[in-house]
């Protein structure tokens, strides 16, 4: 009992002490897109297109066994808000993007990449070590999905987790953002 008992506290320890040090963090990559397209591989077929979107933002997450709720939520809430869109007020000598894609209507397409998660730090082989396993990713990627439509207020397109994916977009700007959960920032 007093084994149990001590095993538990250890745990909750642990727990916590992986919280406060976490040294990995949920990343996303988004950028602002005037089309984007992902096509799933299905063999022996080919590739079949799965969802696309025309003006919004490509989203590509990658997910980390820390990763939690708000984690989640924080990403979602600074996705739709990111103020990268011009405005109609905008001139070409006034280039300040003023509106999210929540303001211009946009769509999101969202796809999960493990390869953010890539640490380059020995060798010339990227170690994905850090990346979720599927069990604990998976279930973390569709609460991310449901809050980003949640936020944005309407359908959230999706490549297909673990899928092989070839993802085609036309990138506006270009603008390309790298956020992660750490450093909120």
């Amino acid at each position: 009992m007093l084994q149990q008992e001590i095993l538990g506290s250890y745990q909750i320890l642990e727990n916590c002490l992986t919280s406060v040090f976490k040294k990995t963090f949920m990343r996303a990559v988004i950028q602002r897109v005037l089309q984007a397209t992902v096509m799933i591989n299905s063999n022996p077929d080919g590739y079949r297109g799965k969802s696309e979107i025309k003006h919004g933002l490509l989203v590509l997450v990658g997910i980390e066994n820390a990763d939690t709720k708000e984690d989640i939520e924080w990403l979602s809430n600074k996705i739709i808000n990111l103020r990268i869109f011009d405005d109609e007020n905008n001139s070409d000598s006034n280039r300040q993007p003023n509106i999210s894609v929540k303001d211009i209507g946009g769509d999101i397409l969202a796809v999960s990449q493990f390869t953010l998660q890539a640490s380059t730090k020995k060798g010339n082989r990227p170690s994905y070590i850090k990346a979720s396993k599927p069990e604990i990713a998976l279930p973390l990627y569709e609460k991310f999905i449901i809050q980003l439509g949640n936020d944005l207020g309407k359908k959230i397109y999706t490549g297909e987790f673990g899928a092989d994916m070839k993802v085609q977009l036309i990138n506006d700007g270009p603008v390309t953002i790298w956020i992660d959960t750490k450093n909120r920032e």
